[in-house]
């Protein structure tokens, strides 16, 4: 059962959704039918509640889209991947007013590669079958790139994986389409084999936009003029900065993560916004890293009087998210979590609000608090000071920031061993 829980949450689907969005009986039990469709070779991204645009229905602000292969499969020589990633983007091109152009250096809008395992964007790949590709929304960072499984056997043909159908699979992710609940459309999540000669995008899997002229008028040339800047847009933190202070930090698959808030957060080290890597996080307030799941949860103020939070593993919405925090044994009164941290040698993960922290067992069923708390973190925490903005674990120490500097704290000892710069860790 939990098998058949985790395989739903990998592709997506909240839990009472799970085999109807199939088209399978909901039975809740992992019968034949279940276990045939968990075997089949899938799209790794995870939205497949909304069809047919993401939430937020993201976009490109743009016509011209570029796209970039940076590291190509031996399956196929180069021209034939270039050759087969350019027919599936016109399947897009042919239907919306969009233009796609290739290029050989710099960044695209689209970089696509293809590359086993894990590959520094949070969701590595599980070798061959199962997940064979994945694709990020439009955005800026990982917006829109595109990233092929290169343990699988990548063809032309009904043989292995079929590149082209693929390929135009992923780009409708990359172009703002989530998956389909129609069986025999492009945009299922789970990969099927039709005959590509004459392909055309059927209607069920078409983005909403005008549809191009037809015939094409020539086009005048154009100079791009440069864009004005956006006082809308948020721009990334200078990592390096002293007084550099952070709103959440946790570890994510051994790599050290610090998700600085400003309007949208960003995961710093990478310059990524979060929301490109996650979907449906903009706003974190409190981050931590339960390692023997590999799950992150996330915090955020949800509204003036209510947070909720989120479960990841990987880049996957866990089902049954977002949940309130009195789920997790928080008093009504309790509206934010300012920070969290979990600590591996004491499997207990602590919350602070305040000038006050919680600590519990990491049980997601036991929904209680440990007894004795909260507890003053000034007098429980000697040396770590009052309050505090983000936590982490790192080598067996926890590090609690507040403002623009971090105290070193061993936890079993209960005794802070030194001061730091939260910019120490940017890579400066």
């Amino acid at each position: 059962q939990d098998y058949l829980s985790r395989f739903f949450s990998d592709v997506g689907v909240s839990a009472p959704d799970s085999q109807e969005f199939f088209g399978l009986e909901a039975t809740g039990q992992l019968d034949s039918n279940t276990l045939e469709v968990m075997n089949r070779p899938r799209c790794g991204f995870t939205d497949v509640l909304r069809y047919s645009h993401f939430e937020g229905g993201p976009k490109w602000d743009k016509t011209v889209i570029t796209y970039r292969v940076t590291e190509y499969t031996p399956d196929l020589t180069q021209s034939e991947v270039d050759e087969t990633l350019a027919k599936a983007l016109k399947l897009y091109g042919d239907v919306t007013p969009l233009d796609f152009k290739q290029i050989d250096s710099g960044t695209a809008d689209i970089m696509i590669k293809f590359t086993p395992g894990d590959h520094g964007d949070f969701a590595p790949f599980d070798g061959p079958q199962g997940v064979l590709a994945h694709a990020f929304s439009p955005g800026e960072g990982h917006g829109g790139d595109t990233h092929f499984d290169e343990d699988e056997s990548w063809t032309l043909t009904a043989e292995g994986s079929n590149l082209f159908l693929v390929a135009a699979h992923e780009f409708g992710h990359a172009l703002g389409l989530a998956h389909s609940q129609v069986q025999t459309a492009l945009m299922f999540p789970t990969y099927q084999y039709v005959n590509t000669d004459g392909y055309t995008l059927p209607s069920s899997d078409q983005p909403t936009a005008e549809p191009k002229p037809n015939p094409k008028p020539p086009r005048k040339p154009m100079v791009k003029p440069p864009r004005a800047p956006d006082p809308t847009s948020e721009p990334v933190p200078d990592r390096c900065d002293p007084q550099l202070t952070f709103d959440a930090v946790t570890k994510i698959q051994g790599i050290c993560t610090s998700l600085k808030m400003g309007g949208t957060s960003f995961i710093l080290l990478a310059r990524l916004k979060i929301q490109s890597v996650w979907a449906g996080i903009t706003k974190v307030d409190a981050a931590y890293e339960y390692k023997r799941d590999n799950t992150v949860f996330f915090f955020k103020v949800q509204n003036l009087v209510m947070s909720r939070y989120w479960g990841f593993r990987g880049n996957a919405a866990l089902p049954g998210y977002p949940k309130r925090l009195s789920d997790l044994g928080f008093p009504s009164s309790v509206t934010g979590v300012d920070a969290a941290v979990h600590v591996s040698s004491a499997s207990r993960t602590l919350f602070f609000v305040g000038y006050r922290f919680w600590r519990r067992v990491f049980n997601e069923r036991r929904g209680k608090m440990d007894r004795g708390y909260p507890k003053l973190i000034h007098r429980e925490l000697r040396g770590i000071g009052y309050k505090v903005d983000a936590a982490f674990e790192n080598r067996g120490f926890l590090y609690f920031s507040y403002g623009s500097s971090q105290t070193e704290y061993h936890y079993t000892r209960r005794r802070a061993s030194r001061k730091l710069f939260n910019y120490r860790w940017m890579d400066c």
